[in-house]
């Protein structure tokens, strides 16, 4: 079992700036662990997806998407910025680059709508990516494996 199973989820809506900006790295922190299992317990047991032209419910096929996702997208690395928020809603745009098999590398943008339970758990995702491919001297997002590190620039300061 992974050690963090709880049912809340902090921080919980209504979100405030500083909860909404916090909320948003916690993700990005844990789509860069590249691990579905604990990006999977940050949804409902029935969270509902639109992941570009894909539709995935419960936690169960979040982890089989991501867990192909990130089979193909090697390297992955992620950056998220809040775009909005009120209430229970929030709006993130990010960027990660990766590259596939062939060694191709692609830098994907994209805008996150997320919907959150009461519990601080994201209830409803929806997601529209565009991928660009890109040479490997052009890659910004260059940390080593895991979280962006703190002074790491963030997509507004990367002109991205």
């Amino acid at each position: 079992m992974h050690p963090n199973t709880s049912s809340s989820r902090p921080p919980l809506p209504p979100f405030t700036l500083e909860s909404a900006v916090l909320k948003v790295r916690m993700a990005e922190d844990a789509w860069n662990s590249r691990d579905p299992a604990r990006v999977a317990l940050a949804y409902t047991e029935l969270s509902q997806w639109r992941n570009r032209s894909e539709f995935v419910v419960g936690r169960p096929a979040i982890e089989v998407f991501l867990t192909a996702k990130w089979e193909r997208e090697q390297e992955y690395r992620l950056v998220k910025e809040l775009w909005a928020f009120h209430g229970n809603r929030i709006a993130a745009r990010f960027c990660y680059e990766w590259h596939d098999r062939n060694g191709q590398w692609f830098r994907s943008y994209g805008n996150e709508n997320w919907e959150f339970n009461a519990q601080g758990l994201m209830q409803l995702r929806l997601a529209s990516i565009n991928d660009m491919p890109i040479a490997f001297a052009e890659r910004k997002l260059l940390w080593p494996p895991g979280r962006r590190p703190d002074d790491h620039a963030s997509l507004s300061q990367m002109g991205l």
